[in-house]
């Protein structure tokens, strides 16, 4: 089968087509990619399906969502483990309906991902290719420890953490190590083994980490990403960039943050609003945190460290999944449609050590494909226009 568009972006960060195809065998993996009178020319059997007027790009990879947070719900009390699991799923439904074809999830409800990524397998619905981290590590009272994250001290506690975590189907590590202050939460001996032991049975680890010093110590200690890092500096941003860990931002989250409690804030917050009570004790952290993002995400990106897109939305009120958004608040930011777009395509695919099952629009890979309308490579808003999601080059979205 053919697909074609006015405009092929490959997910590079270069790359961008005019009048291109792509060829998706019997198996849903690319075999070809180039113009589309070639490929007609070579392939005369083959179904074509055009796209006039849209660009046909990579299918999208979040790297930082929770599936499974339900706990902004209004009526929390009422999630039981049948519940939890169908707002999960429905979830991923979502996720896949916008055109993000994989996801991270970095901490959810234990054993939530698993079986999501199992009801999927089974064909009882459609789910973006999920990596999880089960749930998140971090100390005796620390940050997540309200929202399932489970509580561990000391590094041997923490290597028998992992060691269950990786017991329990876990493909990724995950430590939260700061929260809103600057007091970092586990200490660099505890950092350090987690790191050690991810890498020793061989997986990555990620870690929440936004504020100093805890962004050094986590540096230091090697976690393959940094999330957040919110106010990284760019001697960080290099010294991350020589060691090869990489950098997902989450620039939507916290923006959106800061104008939810700024709205709050004008309207005030209604009897029983937890999050909102809580967003406005917060308030201090996210207009600075904005602003962070706003002044110097390009100046870090220009540092050369692999800059990985993620989301992290979990406020009820707002948009779910928001990639669209941060790739066009990193454009607002300063660098170009192309190499937001590869934020979230060819970068995510190598660090999760994917780059030859997907990624990009490349002979070989797998067909997760979307269709854009308009011309994404010049207005990266034509991310907000979707046609079309393929996933193994199977058409499974929007509303599929």
């Amino acid at each position: 089968m053919l697909y074609a568009a006015d405009y092929l972006i490959t997910g590079d960060g270069v790359t961008q087509l005019t009048g291109a195809a792509v060829r998706v065998d019997e198996q849903g993996v690319i075999t070809q990619v180039g113009p589309l009178a070639q490929l007609r020319e070579q392939w005369p059997e083959d179904g074509l399906e055009e796209f006039p007027g849209c660009t046909l790009l990579p299918g999208l990879i979040d790297m930082h969502v929770h599936l499974g947070y339900y706990y902004s719900q209004p009526d929390v009390a009422e999630f039981d483990d049948y519940m939890v699991a169908l707002y999960g799923a429905e979830q991923a439904r979502l996720a896949l309906n916008l055109g993000i074809t994989t996801v991270r999830d970095v901490s959810s409800p234990k054993n939530l991902c698993a079986q999501i990524r199992r009801g999927a397998e089974k064909g009882y619905f459609h789910a973006p290719r999920i990596f999880h981290t089960d749930t998140g590590i971090c100390m005796t009272g620390g940050h997540g420890h309200d929202d399932g994250i489970i509580e561990v001290d000391g590094p041997w506690a923490i290597r028998q953490a992992i060691r269950a975590q990786i017991r329990d189907g876990a493909d990724w590590i995950k430590l939260l190590t700061t929260n809103r202050g600057n007091i970092p939460e586990f200490t660099q001996e505890e950092l350090n083994a987690a790191v050690d032991e991810s890498h020793r049975v061989g997986k990555k680890c990620a870690v929440h980490a936004g504020t100093h010093p805890g962004i050094q110590m986590s540096i230091d200690a090697g976690f393959d990403t940094i999330e957040h890092g919110t106010f990284l500096t760019e001697q960080q941003a290099r010294q991350m960039a020589d060691k090869g860990l990489a950098w997902t931002p989450t620039i939507t989250a916290y923006t959106v943050l800061y104008e939810f409690t700024k709205e709050k804030l004008a309207k005030g917050v209604e009897p029983g609003d937890r999050i909102g009570a809580k967003a406005i004790r917060d308030m201090a952290f996210f207009e600075p945190a904005y602003c962070a993002y706003r002044d110097n995400f390009k100046r870090l990106y220009d540092t050369g460290v692999t800059v990985l897109a993620g989301t992290d939305m979990v406020l009820r009120e707002a948009p779910a999944f928001p990639l669209n958004r941060e790739l066009q608040l990193m454009v607002e930011y300063g660098i170009t449609p192309l190499q937001a777009i590869q934020t979230a395509t060819a970068n995510p695919a190598r660090v999760l050590e994917r780059e030859d099952e997907f990624g990009q629009l490349k002979a070989g890979l797998t067909a997760d494909l979307i269709v854009v309308e308009g011309n994404a490579g010049a207005d990266i808003t034509a991310l907000n226009r979707l046609k079309a999601v393929y996933q193994g080059g199977k058409r499974v979205g929007p509303n599929s």
